[in-house]
């Protein structure tokens, strides 16, 4: 409630349901895998612990407010022009920043059902509508966000892949979006798990990004890179975007020591195809054992498994998460994203991959 004695936020803030991340642990258990944060079960790179550690020395000094040796890196590996990147204090922040340099009130940003709520957070921090528009079978329904656009619609945000289920958007559907939208609208990609996609029709949006006005990709060092603790997230926009949102960024909005990591991080090509080739393996083996459970399992190419439970009160996803916490696997609850009967499973250590399968066997029995 509002109290006229004290200060008040702004209009709308008390509105939005803050994000609420995944449960960490599991009382009273000895051992417990995390399986609820998409995290990658190998770690880091060596190199970029190395560099993180070097960067102790020099705790006393600002870091480089434009993170220059970190863009370098990553127009080095991926092959951009480092003025079109911007870093950030993970993908979260430059997600935000694009919302509070693009809608006000009065604008709309059009969403998916099942997308990322970080999305529908920011845009009504802006003080602007979410548009929520439904999917089809779990995916993006490139015609459904079309239909959404309005004249007041300034920002379409995707997720590709997606966050829970795992599935992704071919990019000719992704370029007929971006088609299909009037040229003052701006198309927000967001390729947290571009890195584990190995599909002939997928593409990140670089080109996209290169050859128009009004596209963006965002990238995360969360995921396969192993440095969620980090946070560091990077932008790949037009310069005009560049322009606009660097005079809403903080000065100094990544550290030091996330600078020297991350550079470090994306270099190390190796360690990113080594954890590529684990999740590969393991994905692939968790959807055969869990569908021969008898759950369904929508089909995924990033680092995780939505996982769908009988109709039966006894056998829900409800019932599924109390038992498999018991046994120390802790995975997240997905109803906040339109799944009330869903958990996702993030793909862990051997070990932990074939001690939820049995698990979810004993439960199921």
């Amino acid at each position: 409630m509002i109290s006229p004695d004290r200060p008040s936020p702004k209009a709308g803030v008390l509105d939005i349901a803050a994000y609420v991340p995944g449960k960490e642990t599991a009382p009273g258990v000895a051992k417990v895998y995390k399986l609820s944060a998409n995290e990658t079960p190998l770690g880091p790179s060596p190199r970029a612990i190395e560099a993180y550690q070097a960067a102790a020395h020099r705790l006393a000094l600002y870091p480089d407010g434009h993170a220059k040796a970190l863009k370098d890196a990553i127009a080095e590996t991926q092959g951009l022009n480092p003025a079109n990147i911007m870093c950030g204090n993970g993908s979260d922040e430059l997600l935000g920043l694009l919302a509070q340099t693009y809608l006000a009130p009065g604008d709309e940003a059009v969403i998916t059902e099942h997308g990322f709520l970080v999305y529908k957070i920011q845009t009504l921090a802006a003080g602007a509508t979410p548009v929520t528009v439904k999917e089809k079978d779990a995916r993006i329904d490139v015609d459904a966000i079309l239909a959404a656009v309005s004249p007041r619609t300034k920002i379409v945000f995707i997720a590709n892949p997606a966050n829970p289920t795992g599935t992704y958007l071919p990019f000719e559907e992704v370029r007929r979006l971006h088609a299909g939208l009037p040229k003052n609208v701006l198309l927000v990609l967001d390729a947290a798990y571009a890195e584990y996609v190995r599909r002939n029709d997928y593409e990140a949006g670089v080109e996209l990004v290169s050859s128009n006005e009004n596209a963006v990709m965002t990238r995360t060092f969360s995921k396969i890179h192993g440095l969620p603790a980090l946070r560091i997230g990077w932008m790949y926009a037009p310069a005009h975007v560049i322009d606009a949102v660097d005079r809403l960024r903080g000065p100094f909005n990544l550290n030091s020591a996330a600078i020297a990591a991350g550079a470090a991080a994306v270099r190390d090509r190796a360690h990113v195809e080594m954890s590529v080739a684990f999740n590969d393996k393991w994905l692939r083996w968790l959807d055969a054992e869990l569908t021969a459970l008898g759950l369904r399992v929508t089909p995924s190419v990033a680092n995780f498994l939505l996982v769908h439970f009988p109709d039966d009160p006894e056998k829900s996803a409800e019932k599924a998460d109390a038992y498999l916490t018991s046994k120390g696997y802790i995975l997240r609850r997905v109803g906040a994203y339109g799944f009330p009967n869903a958990l996702r499973l993030t793909i862990g250590p051997e070990e932990a991959n074939r001690g939820v399968v049995a698990a979810l066997s004993d439960f199921l029995k």
